[in-house]
């Protein structure tokens, strides 16, 4: 093929689908192809991996477990439970203005047990001093990369609390 030959593509342009004499692809045109291929998969699958680790939009279902002690608990008081499993640490916080919110204890950092300071109204990780609002689990000082996952709350019949699943990174659009 005589590259003398004048062609619909713009000055300097190279056909992405080019063919010898024969009708083959050149090579320069298969490795065009592969090339672009390959960036497009790149872009999709990244752009797919940060939709899935958005922060809240993984809900966890849990089978649900009613919070011992809850119906109880008076307005500004919390109470630690153990949820979805023995050992895995929550917090529930009935706050001041009479709203049941619930959290892992596990901090984002690098796992250690957060505790729930009532007189600055935190949950305070002790290792590497983060902070997390008790509204909403979010990091408010230190080193934690993402906020602490909320436990979903369901108040059912006689004021009784029960635990049904949990947020992932502490999304509060329940």
């Amino acid at each position: 093929m005589s590259r003398n030959k004048c062609c619909s593509y713009p000055a300097g342009g190279v056909n992405p689908m080019a063919t010898d004499g024969d009708g083959q692809m050149t090579r320069r045109a298969f490795c065009n192809g592969a090339m672009l291929t390959s960036a497009v998969v790149v872009l999709l699958a990244n752009d797919a991996r940060s939709q899935k680790q958005a922060p809240g939009e993984t809900l966890l279902a849990y089978p649900p477990q009613k919070i011992e002690g809850a119906a109880e608990l008076i307005a500004g008081s919390y109470i630690y439970f153990d949820y979805p499993k023995p050992g895995d640490g929550a917090v529930l916080i009935h706050t001041t203005e009479g709203q049941y919110l619930a959290f892992s204890r596990k901090c984002a950092h690098f796992g250690c047990t957060v505790d729930y300071d009532k007189s600055r109204r935190c949950l305070v990780c002790p290792c590497h001093r983060g902070v997390y609002d008790s509204r909403n689990g979010s990091v408010v000082f230190g080193p934690p990369p993402r906020p602490l996952d909320q436990i979903v709350l369901q108040i059912r019949a006689g004021g009784e609390v029960w635990a049904v699943g949990k947020h992932l990174g502490g999304d509060t659009n329940v």
